[in-house]
This record gives structure tokens, sequence and C-alpha cells, in this order.
């Protein structure tokens, strides 16, 4: 099977969809299909070895320019061409992450308008190369807001069956200004409602983004979150008589909730036996959230827990399985209603237990896995109990860790998934639980 991956670039952060649809395409092409992941934006960072395109559609320098100086369309198309070459939008986008979503509205809008908005010419383009070039079975878009061009990928291609991951378009959408959201909502409801299937990862977000966007329940299947077991499977997990370590890995960022993690540690600090209790914090931070995380650690400084925290950057794969095997416990306490929960899992593949908001994607996962804890949302001391209680019952500890690891690996993993989404494309729809995809409408 022929399957054209579409994947938003996220310039030079790691971006857990990234790396999530990179593993994805991996398992795709080790299933026996030719399967092309082909970055929009800028190249895609990852975590391993890309398998991606060294090529880029839709180069994030030329669409701004494209949006913001309407002269700048009558550049000549060679001219253009070189503003998309790899290296240099690695180079002109180094920063990007720390632009604000909400200067975005006009050119969120104009994307969702594909060929009817600034950037027809590229949309003309991808889909001249699809056509023409690759005549793909399936295209699977790693999500809605980069779907503009599917009314014209119907027209062109009308055998292809288009499929969508809705992954997070929520978050986005929520930096918008209200005018700009609505019409956003409104469009990319109109684009869903082309698709063949919507893929989301959880019931709780199916549910979520079938009422905001208005989508046939009947479309939008459940395929669970899953990673790529293999650097998990033979990890030694004893664990030696080091001070105990709690583990935050996420996107530094207020809605990922470390504030509410410094919160309870600083909490727990205090407790008997839970003098040496360390700290391990682990993402990727941008420019615009360096303000943030200064005043966290300013916090932790005058708590006079500076000593025992420890920053570990935005680690490679090689660094984040480091820190996993170097802790005890993770939370990751979001403010907003997660959709996936990618470190989750990876903490649990590497046998770490961990304590949860009960919101979002997170019960769904917990449930099931009987790898954690869940503790009432925005509520730091009911996180500091539940960690007091993983850190100091081993046997606990012990549970978490087997059950959680023994659910990833034998159930959560890429491979699973990648088969799972090729019988969708042949429109072979499975509803049995140990396939993983379950329409969101079925009973």
């Amino acid at each position: 099977m022929k399957i054209v991956f579409l994947t938003a670039g996220a310039a030079g952060m790691y971006c857990g969809s990234c790396m999530h649809d990179n593993a994805l395409a991996k398992a795709l092409r080790q299933d026996g299909n030719d399967c092309i992941l082909q970055p929009l934006y800028t190249p895609i960072r990852t975590d391993e070895l890309s398998v991606a395109q060294d090529r880029v559609f839709f180069g994030g320098v030329n669409i701004y320019l494209t949006e913001k100086l309407p002269l700048f369309r009558f550049v000549p198309r060679s001219v253009k061409r070189l503003l998309d070459r790899p290296a240099f939008l690695k180079w002109a986008t180094r920063r990007a992450s720390s632009t604000d979503a909400s200067g975005l509205g006009d050119l969120t809008l104009s994307m969702l308008r594909g060929e009817d908005g600034n950037q027809k010419e590229e949309v003309e383009r991808l889909v001249r190369w699809l056509r023409d070039d690759i005549q793909p079975d399936a295209i699977l878009l790693t999500n809605l807001l980069i779907a503009g061009s599917v009314p014209m990928i119907r027209r062109e291609l009308p055998g292809t069956r288009v499929i969508v991951i809705l992954q997070g378009d929520d978050a986005f959408l929520d930096y918008l200004p209200k005018r700009y959201r609505d019409a956003a909502i409104e469009r990319m409801g109109e684009l869903g409602r082309m698709c063949d299937w919507l893929v989301v990862n959880s019931r709780f977000y199916g549910q979520r983004m079938t009422q905001m966007l208005g989508l046939d329940p009947a479309k939008v299947v459940v395929e669970p979150l899953t990673i790529d077991g293999a650097p998990f499977v033979n990890l030694e997990l004893a664990k030696t008589d080091r001070p105990k370590r709690i583990g935050y890995l996420a996107r530094i960022a207020p809605e990922k909730g470390l504030h509410h993690l410094i919160d309870a540690y600083i909490d727990l600090a205090q407790r008997p036996g839970c003098e040496s209790v360390g700290l391990d914090i682990a993402g990727w931070l941008g420019e615009q959230n360096r303000g943030y995380f200064a005043e966290q650690m300013a916090r932790l400084s005058s708590a006079g827990l500076a000593d025992r925290v420890r920053h570990l950057g935005s680690p490679d794969l090689d660094g984040k399985i480091s820190m996993l095997c170097g802790i005890d416990v993770m939370s990751v306490p979001t403010e907003h209603e997660e959709p996936k929960g990618l470190s989750v899992l990876e903490a649990m593949a590497a046998g770490v237990p961990v304590v949860l908001p009960s919101k979002g994607a997170f019960p769904e996962i917990i449930e099931q896995s009987g790898g954690g804890l869940l503790v009432a949302p925005n509520d730091p001391k009911a996180l500091a109990d539940a960690l007091l209680q993983v850190l100091q019952n081993e046997s606990l500890r012990d549970e978490l860790s087997k059950a959680g690891r023994q659910w990833v690996l034998g159930q959560r993993t890429i491979q699973t998934q990648a088969i799972s989404l090729v019988q969708l494309i042949a429109n072979q729809v499975q509803t049995t639980e140990h396939v993983g995809v379950q329409p969101l409408g079925a009973k």
C-alpha cells in the first residue's frame, strides 16, 4: 500500500507529534507499506533517526511572507524554492517556537481555505506532486489545521483515502482571538466532514472534537496512543539505594502544569522521610516561556531546594531514557485537558509509575494500564500525597511499575497502530479492543 503521511514540522523544537509521526511512518514501512513521511512548514526534529523526506511543502518562511507581504506573491517560483531548502528553514525558524499563536489568525484561516487562500500556489504544487508523481492509496494528515488542501485532493485524486489525526488542534485554536477561532472551527468542521476517517487517541478527545467541529461520530475512530517500544525492552530496571527522585518530562509551559508539580514538591520536601527526595525537570523550553521557568526555579531556590533539583534540558532519546531510569515516579500535572500523553507511555515503558490529574486522556490511560495514580486536578496537596504514597510504598511502586510496563510493551506499541491504520485505510474497521481501532459511535 502506498501512503503519504503529511506531518507539520515544529521548527527547531522536539515535538511529540513529529516524533510519533516519524515512528509510525517507520513502522508502516517495516510492515511492508510504501510510506512517504512528508514535512510541511519546516523539517521535523525527532529524538531518533528521521525517515522524513528531505524537502518541504508550504515552507514556513514562504507562507508567512506570502500572507504578510502581498507583493511577495509575485516573487519568481525559483526564488521561493530557495527559501524552502531544509537547511535554510532550520536556520530561519530556529527561534520560531517563540512566535505568539495569537498573531497568526489571518495565516491560519488562509491555510485552512486552501486553494481559496493566499497559499493557493503551494496547494497546487502539493496536489500536483501527489497526483502526478506519487498517486497514493491514502494520505494521512497529522492534524486538521493542515487540511486546507483536502478539497483539491478530493477532486484531483478521487480514489485516494484521506485520514486526519486529531491531536491537539484545539490547544492551538485556544490561542487565537475569538473571531479567528470561531471561523477556524467552522472551516475545520467542513474539512473534517470531507475526510474518510478522523483518528483520535482517546475517547475523551474524540467526543470533544466531534462536538466542537460538528463531525459525524461514525467517522471518528479511537486509535489509542502508542510508542516505539524497542528502546525500552532491554532496560535494566533495578533501582539502587540512591535517594528517591520525582520526574517531569514535557514541554515546559504553564499549560503543562510544571508550577503545580513544584507546589507539590515544595510541600513534599518538608515532610518526614523526604529530606533527600530530588526532582528532575526535562522538556522543550521555548523563548516565550523562559520567564515562566525562571520563576519556578526561583521558587525552588527560595524554598532551599535548588541543590536537589536538576534541569536536564530537552533530551534526545538516549538522554530521555537515562532520565527515566534515574527517577522513581513521574508527574505531568497539566492544566489543559491532555489529548495524548506520549511521555506518560514512555515513562511506563521504562517501569516508572506516574501520578496524573484526573482529566483529559489520563483517566483512560490509568484505568487501562494500572500503571499509576490519578489525583484531583489543580490540587498540589493531593498531588504531594499521591507522590509520597508511591515513593514510600515499595510494594505499590513495584506493582504500578510492572503493570504499566507490561501494558505499554504488550498493547501500546507503534507496530500495533501501523497494522490498525492499514486496516482502516482498507475499510476493514474492527471494533475489538485487541485491534485497537474502535469507531467512536460504537456501543
